[in-house]
């Protein structure tokens, strides 16, 4: 495992490998982690869902020094409000695959 603590001068990466989608409402980042990989320190600054497309054996780890596991499954849906800089690293032994939705603003009803 990396460092516990955001290292000083950190750039922060993007949220995911790439956007396959985007509107004025949402942008959906798709990411992919090998085992042992570590996604880069990044912070997200919109409220967002996290879909996982595999199981998920990970741990991650605030800028503030604190670090937590995580086990997902596919197809589970989970809620996160922005926060502070993180990394996650993959500790399973197969690849970690995510969809990520951001949300911009509410829709006009």
């Amino acid at each position: 495992m990396g460092d516990t603590h955001m290292p000083e001068n950190t750039t922060l990466g993007p949220i995911g490998d790439e956007v396959i989608f985007e509107n004025e409402f949402v942008r959906v980042w798709r990411l992919c982690l090998e085992p042992g990989h570590v996604q880069s320190w990044h912070q997200h600054d919109l409220p967002y869902l996290i879909v996982p497309l595999t199981l998920g054996d990970n741990v991650m780890r605030f800028s503030d020094g604190r670090s937590r596991e995580t086990k997902e499954t596919p197809g589970e849906v989970m809620w996160r409000e922005p926060g502070i800089p993180h990394e996650l690293e993959n500790v399973g032994q197969s690849v970690y695959s995510n969809v990520l939705v951001e949300f911009k603003r509410a829709a006009a009803v």
